[in-house]
């Protein structure tokens, strides 16, 4: 893994993370659909965990690696719940638009 590294550049991986977290940012202020903002929260949650993989092989020590392991599977579970959420929402509201959360506060 080292040599693709060392062929590729440590500043791609850099420069590929950026632009995948510019685009979740992007996604996360811009757009109203909830599944959307779902989407561009994990984009960025990948975005930081790329370069995790990145540095953690870059120093040849994989505690990066390990840590975007039980990141992936918090993600996961982040995933499961977000979801559950909003599938409950849109049998009792119809819609998953962010605006008509509103309406939620008591």
């Amino acid at each position: 893994m080292n040599n693709i590294l060392n062929e590729i550049g440590i500043e791609n991986y850099i420069f590929l993370s950026v632009i995948l977290f510019s685009i979740g940012v992007f996604g996360v202020l811009y757009r109203r659909n909830a599944i959307i903002v779902f989407m561009s929260i994990e984009i960025m949650l990948n975005a930081v965990n790329l370069l995790f993989v990145a540095f953690s092989t870059y120093h040849q020590d994989a505690q990066g690696q390990v840590f975007v392991f039980f990141s992936m599977a918090v993600a996961a579970a982040e995933v499961a719940v977000g979801l559950a959420i909003l599938v409950s929402i849109f049998r009792n509201l119809g819609s998953i638009d962010i605006n008509n959360l509103k309406n939620l506060k008591g």
